[in-house]
This record gives structure tokens, sequence and C-alpha cells, in this order.
């Protein structure tokens, strides 16, 4: 062979080889069928699917099926988040208090116990009370209460019930919000070292010194509605154990730091205050030379 004839055929192409006609359509029509990788016709999540209408331009899917949007999904409702996990009802070290007021006095303004609950750290009720106020009642405060006059027929007399209190409470952590209006109620105290308070917690004070509802509170920490129409001192408590809770670590550390400085402040002011020689030898009548 020669070299001419070699670069001759070195050079030519080879002929593609003709396909069956029969095979070409069916590639055809495969290649029309296949689904573009920048338009999903579905998307199947959670085994959701949301399917893509025809002639509709595909669309993502709700926020809330999305992994990783807490913010975005619906908001949980009170009665899942807080429906205690177990059902121990012993006394805890700490336990959560909320009371509901109706009105004495004549113009009924003025607030006297109605109901009182108490609930433990797993927010299980270990107390749980109507009672009858020493007063008169005027007003029943039904649409915030949701005490009714039928409520109180066979409610427990004041004093009963304020003994029971101050035995479940003593030498524990008392949680609720503003405290001091129910044991103000009570007609009892308990050592400020050992309250929580929602309301007086420095966090959860606005920049302008306004006290926050338990409502805000529940609603922005855990994420609840509660309190939309009649209250619930159960639901209350044990939200307000919930919230204490979730900052329980920050918050005994607060409580420890400012105790440290009280005793510290304390020494200090002990120390000025201690009597110098020359202050003894003036009481005794005696002077320096």
């Amino acid at each position: 062979m020669k070299g001419g004839d070699r670069k001759e055929m070195g050079g030519e192409k080879p002929k593609p080889s003709l396909l069956n006609p029969n095979w070409a359509n069916l590639q055809q029509k495969l290649k029309s069928r296949r689904p573009k990788h920048s338009e999903p016709e579905s998307f199947d999540l959670k085994r959701k699917i949301v399917e893509r209408p025809l002639g509709i331009s595909p669309q993502l899917p709700p926020p809330y099926l999305l992994a990783g949007k807490r913010k975005e999904r619906p908001e949980e409702s009170a009665a899942s988040l807080l429906t205690p996990t177990t059902t121990d009802c012993s006394l805890t070290d700490a336990i959560a208090m909320d009371c509901e007021m109706v009105g004495i006095s004549p113009q009924g303004n003025k607030s006297a116990l109605g109901r009182i609950t108490l609930v433990n750290a797993s927010g299980n009720v270990i107390y749980d009370e109507y009672v009858r106020p020493l007063e008169r009642v005027v007003d029943f405060r039904t649409e915030i209460s949701g005490i009714r006059p039928h409520n109180l027929w066979k409610a427990k007399e004041f004093g009963a019930v304020q003994k029971k209190v101050a035995e479940l409470i003593r030498g524990r952590i008392l949680v609720g919000h503003a405290l001091r209006n129910d044991l103000k109620a009570l007609l009892l105290s308990h050592p400020k070292n050992d309250m929580r308070d929602t309301a007086e917690y420095q966090p959860f004070i606005k920049t302008e010194g306004r006290k926050r509802a338990l409502r805000d509170l529940a609603a922005e920490i855990l994420g609840i509605k509660i309190q939309q129409k009649e209250h619930c001192p159960i639901e209350d408590a044990q939200a307000a154990m919930l919230i204490y809770q979730r900052h329980k670590k920050g918050w005994e550390r607060s409580i420890k730091e400012h105790m440290r400085f009280k005793e510290k402040r304390k020494k200090n002011h002990k120390r000025k205050k201690k009597p110098t020689n020359s202050d003894t030898a003036k009481s005794d009548g005696v002077f320096p030379s």
C-alpha cells in the first residue's frame, strides 16, 4: 500500500451506522418524557408529595415541611407541650404555684383568693382547690378567673387551704408569675432566695423596665398560646415551671452570685463598724494622753 493511499485512508471519517427507525422513534419519545433537573415535577419530603399541576411553574413545598425551619413551623398547642410526660405526683425541690382571684369589698375591686394550684417539676398537679374567701364575693371575674358561683358552694375554707399550702411550699423553691400577689392573697411569706418569679427575673424584663405578662413569655420562650380566654391556673403554673426549667442554669447561677455579693457587702459593712481602741477608750471615759 502506498503512502498516499495510507494518508487518504487515515483522513477518512467513519460513516455513522444507520439506526433502526423504530429504535430512533423510541429514543426520541424517552428523551421528550425525561424531566429536567431544573424543574422537578414533584417534591417527596417526609412522604408528603407536592405535585406540580400542568401548565404551572413548580413551587417550593410549604415552609413547615422543610427540616430545620423551627421558627416557620406552626405554633405548638399548649396542651401538647404542657402535658406531663410522667404520672409522678410527688413533691419535688421546685414547686410552681398559680392563683386565681375574685373580687370582694362593696365595689368588688379588692382581690381575694378563689382558686390555687400547685404543680411539681414534672408539671403534675399536687394541689388544686377552690377557696371560699373570708368576705362576701361581689365579682367572680369569670372572664379571667374562670370561677363561677357554683365552684365556691363546696369550696374549702381559707384557713385550711392556707395551712396546707404553707406546709407544701416550706423549704422548697417556689416558681410562679407575680408571686407577691399570690402570697399576699394567701397571707403567707416565702424566703426571697427561694422564689423564682418569671415576672421579676431580670433577663425577662424589657429595657424600659416594664414587666411582661406570662402569656407573652410563654409565646416567646415556649412557642405556645395561653390565657386566650379564661385563665387556667394549672396551665399557667405548668408554663411558669417550664420557663424556669428552660433558664434554670443561668437563673440559679445569678442567684448564687447575688448571694455571694450580699454576703461580701455584709462582711465589709461589719469591718467598717468595728470599733477601734480609741473608740473603746472613749466609751469607757478614758481618753488617750
